[in-house]
């Protein structure tokens, strides 16, 4: 796709399920005024809501991704995962339900993106197939709770996920320190995700099929104000995909912080290996440790990210390359990966950090269930709480709000109620 060319492909609704297909959308109707929606939020998740669902579509948002003041979708990990994700914290039986269906959706379409869009393109994605690797200190069956093989056999009987395999190998396979004490594994291929690249390129790709991008802080619970934006907009309804900002755009008292960072170094092979894989230790909630995890990630072909921390309630983002958790977190990838200890930093950014928007209950994708102030029924959408899987989840959560053929709402909008 070079710079002056549209879109040459789409994402339309087949049965349940939200697939990418080449080409350009099928016309609507001429006959029929298209609705406009407002999506409240310009990271990944407001950028995906509602792409070729045929709606008329503007986006606000206070900030935009920009490499110089990154936004918390381009501080992502964005390596996609089976959930729950490295970092953890997601327990709602329901959420965590949900969450492996929407996965699933994202892992086709970026899948599908890779083989329409090569990446020598003008304008690269940014997404690129890897092999993941996940590392256990014991064997994954005996471990004191039994998630992370119930999630390794999830894995197995995904058919759509690629090169799955169990083997201890793995850890000789990548010369993983010793000192790590690893001694089983597993990988497949997975999306991993130049955030930066993605979303200027998501955002280039909006405005080629029209979405209208406007820079605008609103404040307050949306449910308030929502007649006169509706009216200010011309819209038939919102969409709430503000993140952490769902505490006062949504009234919800659950939503918190969940502090991560980042440090990124100089990958080209002259100072260590060249790391081409995604390396990683998940959370574990039995040691009742905070500082376990390990992330060692490719962001693109010149950039390896270092991680990772999940410190929940942390609004301050006032953390350095001299924090003591930041120092432990480099530590933890050195100890890893023999010769990392002689990494250069990224020259222009050497650590970043952002805060994962999480919830008490979770993902919250439904309609507003508050009726406004004349008894009537709302006509907000919201979409956030996905914490640290906001890329694993971009485009599943969206189907429940993709238009159905037999199926919409009041505001043009099909949207099932889910528990939060």
């Amino acid at each position: 796709m070079s710079i002056a060319s549209s879109p040459d492909f789409f994402l339309t609704r087949l049965g349940d399920e939200l697939v990418l297909q080449q080409g350009q959308p099928p016309h609507a109707n001429p006959n029929v005024p298209r609705k406009r929606i407002l999506v409240v939020g310009g990271g990944v998740t407001g950028f995906t809501a509602l792409l070729d669902a045929g709606y008329d579509v503007t986006v606000g948002a206070e900030r935009w991704a920009d490499p110089k003041n990154r936004i918390t979708s381009q501080i992502a990990g964005a390596l996609w995962e089976f959930p729950p994700a490295v970092c953890g914290k997601h327990t709602d039986v329901i959420s965590l339900y949900n969450s492996k269906r929407w996965c699933m959706t994202a892992y086709r379409v970026f899948d599908k993106l890779q083989e329409i869009m090569p990446r020598s393109d003008y304008l690269d994605h940014g997404v690129q197939m890897r092999m993941a690797n996940f590392f256990f200190d014991q064997q994954m069956e005996n471990m004191p709770d039994r998630g992370q093989l119930d999630k390794y056999e999830e894995i197995v009987a995904q058919s759509d996920i690629k090169g799955v395999r169990r083997d201890s190998n793995i850890v000789n396979e990548h010369e993983v320190n010793q000192k790590a004490g690893v001694v089983d594994a597993y990988q497949h291929l997975a999306p991993v995700i130049d955030t930066d690249a993605y979303m200027h390129w998501l955002r280039f790709v909006l405005v080629c099929k029209g979405a209208i991008m406007e820079t605008r802080r609103i404040n307050g619970d949306l449910l308030d104000q929502e007649e006169e934006l509706l009216a200010e907009y011309g819209a038939d309804a919102i969409v709430n995909a503000t993140g952490l900002a769902g505490l006062e755009l949504a009234g919800d008292a659950s939503v918190y912080p969940l502090r991560g960072a980042l440090i990124r170094v100089v990958n080209d092979g002259s100072k260590f290996p060249k790391v081409t894989e995604a390396l990683a230790v998940t959370h574990d909630d039995t040691r009742g440790e905070d500082e376990d995890i390990v992330f060692i990630v490719p962001r693109n072909d010149h950039t390896l990210i270092l991680g990772g921390l999940a410190q929940p309630h942390k609004y301050e983002l006032d953390l350095t390359l001299d924090s003591p958790e930041i120092i432990r977190m480099r530590q933890r990838c050195n100890n890893f990966v023999p010769g990392l200890e002689h990494a250069e930093y990224d020259p222009d950014a050497p650590l970043v950090q952002g805060l994962r928007p999480f919830r008490g209950s979770n993902v919250r994708v439904e309609r507003e269930l508050r009726p406004r102030s004349d008894g009537s029924m709302s006509r907000i959408v919201h979409s956030y709480g996905q914490g640290g899987a906001g890329f694993s989840l971009s485009f599943g959560s969206w189907k429940l709000v993709f238009p159905r053929r037999r199926c919409r709402a009041a505001a043009g909008i099909s949207v099932r109620r889910l528990k939060h």
